[in-house]
């Protein structure tokens, strides 16, 4: 489906749902809705029932972080029409104490890209039947692809071989800190290196 297309069928939703989709985009040749978090599941049924829609394929579930926005994440949904042979990503704003409306009772697909949602990013998904962790360890702290989360994690895991059992501690960072100059490549540093030395004198 070429751009224009994609365009009107933009436009045709966002009008056909006043309150629910509230604009749209097509860029590389993929069309994108904006919704309001609370409709979702007013959107998604009219894109799988409306004979011109036909969205009848669910492809996933993820979201973005955004930390400086009052509304962090953009929670996505992402949608296939066999019937247009088109595909359509769904957008909608969420904070970290939204509570969005499960789409299991739409597509009992959703189940565990919603958990993963949950589990990666914190989003929390209202309606869901089994809305736990399904990627991380059993108490695990935070949520790792939050853009705030410590690339070390909180602790580390190790098998102990005195007490025969893996064993979590907190993350040690055994290496000092360390001044990094990001000097390009080609330029030298205005300072002697280790291992300088034995490169004897500059001719």
């Amino acid at each position: 489906m070429d751009d224009a297309k994609l365009d009107a069928l933009g436009q045709t939703i966002v009008s056909a749902l006043p309150g629910a989709a509230t604009g749209h985009t097509v860029a590389f040749n993929q069309l994108t809705v904006d919704v309001e978090v609370s409709k979702i599941v007013e959107v998604v049924k009219y894109l799988r029932d409306d004979p011109n829609c036909r969205f009848v394929n669910f492809t996933d579930i993820t979201a973005a972080d955004y930390p400086s926005r009052e509304k962090r994440f953009d929670v996505i949904y992402h949608f296939l029409s066999p019937t247009l042979n088109t595909r359509i990503r769904l957008k909608a704003q969420a904070d970290e104490t939204t509570q969005v409306p499960s789409l299991i009772d739409v597509f009992p697909g959703a189940d565990w890209f919603e958990r993963e949602a949950y589990d990666l990013y914190g989003v929390f998904f209202v309606g869901h039947p089994d809305m736990r962790r399904i990627l991380t360890d059993y108490g695990f702290e935070g949520h790792p692809l939050r853009k705030d989360f410590p690339l070390t994690g909180f602790v580390e895991v190790r098998y102990d071989d005195q007490e025969k059992r893996v064993v979590y501690e907190p993350v040690r960072l055994n290496q000092e800190f360390r001044k990094f100059d990001f000097l390009s490549p080609w330029e030298g540093a205005d300072y002697p290196l280790p291992g300088d030395e034995k490169a004897g004198p500059k001719v």
